[in-house]
């Protein structure tokens, strides 16, 4: 049993030393239709004979894509579509995964094979979202100098969903937030508030819709001053989208 344990901290201890000169991405963020590029770089020099793309699935390693010393570079089939060599070295080699899809997102593995040593082995995560411009309509309340402020954004996952206005004197109360799940995978938040105070000057609402840490998606509408219309009985604000 001794002999066992020393043996299982030899492993390891070689495993994270063979992880640890490889620099990568932990995690790269792709909205669903762009590109996403993966990168590794072994920062020893090392006599590198290979370097090998896997992807990582449910526990079953797939070779996506090699480049060899001696016969170049190589995308396997069923990812010739899928995949290309951004860059290719025995130090630094680099790939794009194009127009991207929920059924790329999971991790990928670069090996630098070397002699005599192994495989010096780096791994980054995919993660696909999925992100539509935010829809604002703005309401007069019937309440004196109040509106009823909604805005909406799909995604995947579920956005969070945050309401600005550029007035100081104008302030949301009476927030409610609604998560609908689609049939698509994704998700449609609606958050509500009502804006109250006295609307001096044309103001602008704004809507921010985000997930995860990508860049988030803004629509900015103008509420104006005085004019106002009516529809079926019900006023409305006539708004500018900026």
């Amino acid at each position: 049993q001794t002999h066992t344990w020393c043996s299982c901290l030899t492993c390891l201890f070689v495993c994270a030393a063979l992880t640890a000169v490889i620099q990568t991405q932990q995690t790269v963020l792709a909205a669903v239709g762009e590109d996403a590029e993966f990168s590794c770089q072994l920062l020893d020099t090392k006599d590198v004979l290979q370097v090998t793309w896997q992807k990582i699935s449910r526990d079953v390693e797939t070779n996506v894509a090699t480049y060899n010393k001696y016969f170049g570079q190589r995308v396997n089939d069923g990812f010739t579509d899928k995949v290309k060599f951004k860059y290719t070295g025995l130090q630094n080699c680099s790939i794009v995964i194009r127009n991207v899809t929920e059924q790329d997102e999971g991790c990928y593995r670069c090996l630098f094979n070397t002699y005599p040593e192994g495989a010096f082995t780096g791994r980054t995560c995919l993660r696909v979202y999925e992100l539509h411009e935010p829809v604002v309509d703005v309401r007069e309340s019937n309440s004196t100098e109040e509106w009823v402020v909604s805005c909406s954004a799909t995604g995947r996952p579920a956005p969070t969903v945050t309401l600005s206005v550029s007035q100081q004197d104008l302030s949301f109360s009476q927030y409610n937030t609604v998560s609908v799940s689609n049939t698509n995978a994704t998700f449609t938040v609606t958050t509500t508030a009502v804006l109250s105070g006295s609307c001096k000057h044309s103001t602008q609402v704004g809507c921010a819709a985000r997930v995860l840490s990508a860049p988030h998606r803004e629509v900015m509408v103008t509420i104006p001053e005085v004019q106002k219309t009516s529809v079926g009985g019900e006023k409305l604000f006539l708004y500018t989208t900026d």
